[in-house]
C-alpha cells in the first residue's frame, strides 16, 4: 500500500463521511417511502380525507337548511318516502281493500232466541176504513 498525502487522505476520510451520510439519507428516505405506501398509511388517509370532505358536506347541508328550511323539509320528506316506498304502497292497499269492502253489504247481526222489543208490541188497528167498506 503507497503512502498518500495528508490531502489525499483528508480526501478520503471526507468521501467516506459522505458515503455514510448518503447510506443514512437513502435508510431514512426508503422508511419513509415504506410507511407512505403501506396499507395502513393508505387507509388512514382515506378515511381522514373523508372525515373532511363529510364534515365539510355536514355544513354545507346546515348552512343550505338554515337558507331555505321549506325546501330542505320538503327533501327529507321525498326521500323518507322513497325509502318508506313498498310500507306506504302496502298500506295504501290495505285502505283501498277496506274501502271496497265497506260499501258491500255488512253482515247480519247474530240472532238472539229472545225477541227484541218492536217485534213484541201488538199492532194498533187502523181507525181508517178501508176502501172496500160499504157504509149501510
Amino acid at each position: 500500500m503507497s503512502r498518500d498525502t495528508p490531502e489525499i487522505a483528508a480526501a478520503r476520510i471526507e468521501a467516506e463521511q459522505a458515503w455514510a451520510q448518503l447510506s443514512d439519507t437513502a435508510r431514512e428516505l426508503q422508511a419513509e417511502l415504506e410507511e407512505m405506501f403501506s396499507p395502513q398509511t393508505w387507509a388512514r388517509d382515506i378515511w381522514e380525507g373523508a372525515k373532511s370532505k363529510g364534515a365539510d358536506l355536514a355544513e354545507e347541508a346546515v348552512d343550505v337548511v338554515r337558507k331555505r328550511p321549506g325546501i330542505a323539509s320538503g327533501v327529507v320528506a321525498a326521500i323518507a318516502l322513497f325509502f318508506a316506498r313498498e310500507p306506504l304502497i302496502d298500506m295504501a292497499g290495505k285502505l283501498a281493500d277496506g274501502v271496497k269492502r265497506g260499501h258491500k253489504a255488512r253482515p247480519a247481526k247474530a240472532r238472539t232466541d229472545k225477541p227484541s222489543a218492536a217485534k213484541a208490541r201488538p199492532r194498533k188497528p187502523s181507525t181508517r176504513p178501508k176502501a172496500t167498506e160499504t157504509i149501510e
